[in-house]
């Protein structure tokens, strides 16, 4: 296989505030998010981060898209560090999670030129491009719609295209599917799938099981920052559902902890 992202040893922790302290019920000033976190994904897989709410996934995932800097450990996306070379890295990627908005103000057209500008695309290949996927999702017929008029599906398709408008080779979602309408979720795993055949590579974050079964070549499962599990599908499962699978890791990680 040939590996194109490598995890060593990863952690982050914050400091709670006392609202937080409150929320989270404990007396704890600080939370470990992420401890220590090793895996590797291969070129042209999916591979998926499952675990519930307040797991860590989303903050692995920012990590590697070099939105905050872990406290120890690193990785290497397409061999470059996320600690030492976050600007060769920010070039090799998408990322898109619900937590980042587009600016209500701008329309599709506006916000896929600027984008295409800022990543350095060529003007002939981002016109092409941009033609392309506009029609693809839809798009194309409220390119000059104000993103504040338009539907939270057309909202997200329109995040997914604006993060590939560089056309990167490693795809970062977390929670890709998380409130849209059945129709554009299918949209999007669908065209996840697409570029999984076109030899992109895809990690995504969910806490859904059935999306795990649907797209994954490779789960890690997490708990309380921890990497419970990792593998195929059938690997992770051994002899049962995903859901089955989850329940048990999850049960046994809490009865550690006691």
């Amino acid at each position: 296989m040939d590996e194109i992202l490598r995890i060593e040893g990863l952690s982050k922790t914050f400091t709670l505030s006392r609202k937080q302290q409150r929320l989270e019920h404990t007396q704890q000033r600080h939370k470990t998010a992420v401890d220590d976190l090793s895996l590797t994904a291969n070129r042209g897989e999916i591979f998926g981060l499952l675990g519930p709410n307040g797991a860590g996934k989303t903050t692995t995932l920012r990590m590697l898209a070099t939105l905050i800097k872990p406290d120890r450990g690193n990785a290497w996306v397409d061999g470059c560090s996320i600690v030492t070379q976050p600007e060769e890295v920010r070039g090799k990627i998408a990322f898109l999670t619900s937590e980042l908005k587009l600016e209500d103000f701008f329309t599709p057209n506006y916000l896929y030129d600027f984008f295409s500008e800022l990543h350095g695309v060529a003007p002939s290949t981002a016109a092409a491009r941009k033609q392309s996927l506009f029609a693809r999702f839809g798009i194309d017929r409220f390119a000059e719609v104000k993103v504040a008029n338009l539907s939270t599906g057309m909202k997200q398709k329109l995040s997914l295209v604006i993060s590939l408008v560089h056309d990167p080779d490693i795809i970062i979602f977390d929670e890709p599917t998380n409130g849209l309408d059945v129709i554009t979720a299918r949209t999007v795993t669908d065209y996840l799938q697409e570029l999984r055949s076109s030899g992109k590579t895809i990690i995504l974050s969910t806490h859904i099981f059935s999306l795990v079964e649907r797209l994954c070549d490779r789960v890690g499962i997490i708990i309380d920052g921890h990497l419970t599990a990792c593998g195929s599908l059938q690997e992770v499962c051994d002899g049962m559902n995903i859901e089955d699978r989850f329940f048990e890791l999850y049960k046994q990680q809490k009865g550690d902890e006691q």
